[in-house]
């Protein structure tokens, strides 16, 4: 694919060599337990990262911690395993200050959405030049089985052996919340699904979050099974495409409307004048439908899960150029800064 399709990365250096999926590998064992989802997103990721033409010393992995935060050691890039919920405040730094880095964050739903929920917020909202890729296992995999933030309610854990009691968070209400400009969700069974949403996160100028749906094994296993069984995945899930009527189901006998008070329901197609099925809008400015599918799936069920991508504008543009550019606009007109007046100013004192 031409590097033509990601006007985002047009300030990255190109690679004069045409890389595969294997060049992104490293020489490091990949520990994970067997079967653990992460293994086919790291494969998803590897045989994506090629598309892009960047060379891969203009590339970096920030993660957090967690058993998705070992990600760095599996990419031969440049990477960092960071601190717990800190990896969208260490990837801002990077991002805004390296316009010629392709700056992703891996994170898991423990790590993004409890410790570290202010600071992802916080990216989002300013629309910085990452695109984060948070592994959703509704689970603490990594110390062994708690309740995480999405959890479902009355879920049975050790640290809950009665049920949770909270609610859970949804991470696509979350970002569009704090008006993330490019929100997606995916499967980590789906690989074709997958890389297609990472192509048009890769595309996209500004923060791109995508939710991925991640089992783990071993502490919560079949998370995310009634969207992944053949038998009741098509009725389950609603695949987003844009411009076209959000129609769903293995017969494509469901849709989505918007019922008399304004709110989004998912009717029979039989029921329905065909023009009152919803044609969804992914370049919406305003994120209300958006937000509106991301609250019709059911947390025990799981029935009606939108899949596919959420929200992609670009009316807001991305806090890392509008600060290089204000840094840039300072120098041609004041000339560099001098770090030791700086340091040695008016604004000191001395403790006696």
């Amino acid at each position: 694919m031409s590097t033509d399709a990601f006007p985002a990365l047009s300030l990255i250096p190109k690679s004069e060599v045409e890389l595969k999926a294997k060049d992104f590998k490293t020489d490091q064992e990949v520990r994970w337990c067997p079967g653990c989802g992460d293994y086919a997103i790291l494969a998803a990721v590897q045989g994506f990262m090629p598309e892009m033409g960047l060379k891969k010393e203009n590339i970096v992995f920030v993660s957090g911690i967690g058993c998705s935060s070992r990600f760095p050691y599996y990419m031969d890039t440049y990477g960092v395993h960071s601190i717990h919920g800190r990896a969208p405040a260490i990837a801002t730094g990077i991002a805004t200050t390296r316009p010629d880095l392709s700056v992703w964050v891996v994170t898991g739903d423990g790590d993004a959405l409890s410790i570290g929920g202010n600071h992802l917020i916080h990216a989002l909202r300013r629309n910085v030049n990452l695109k984060i890729l948070l592994f959703n296992n509704r689970i603490y995999g990594l110390t062994k089985g708690q309740y995480s933030p999405t959890s479902e309610q009355g879920k049975i854990t050790k640290s809950t052996p009665q049920g949770s009691l909270d609610y859970a968070f949804n991470p696509v209400s979350v970002a569009l919340g704090a008006e993330a400009t490019f929100v997606a969700r995916t499967i980590d069974s789906d690989r074709k699904h997958m890389t297609e949403v990472l192509r048009a996160a890769a595309a996209h100028e500004g923060s791109a979050l995508i939710e991925i749906y991640q089992n783990c094994n071993i502490f919560n296993d079949g998370a995310w099974e009634p969207l992944k069984e053949n038998d009741v995945r098509e009725d389950n899930l609603i695949r987003l495409n844009h411009g076209e009527p959000i129609v769903f189901g293995n017969s494509q006998d469901k849709c989505v409307i918007r019922d008399s008070d304004g709110h989004l329901q998912v009717m029979d197609v039989a029921d329905v004048d065909p023009s009152d099925i919803i044609v969804f809008d992914a370049h919406a400015k305003d994120p209300g439908l958006a937000f509106g599918l991301s609250r019709l799936y059911n947390p025990r069920t799981l029935t009606n899960t939108p899949i596919g991508v959420f929200r992609a504008v670009t009316h807001r543009e991305a806090y890392d150029r509008m600060a290089q550019q204000q840094v840039a606009d300072v120098i041609a007109e004041e000339g560099p800064g001098d770090l030791r007046s700086l340091l040695h100013g008016n604004d000191t004192w001395s403790i006696t």
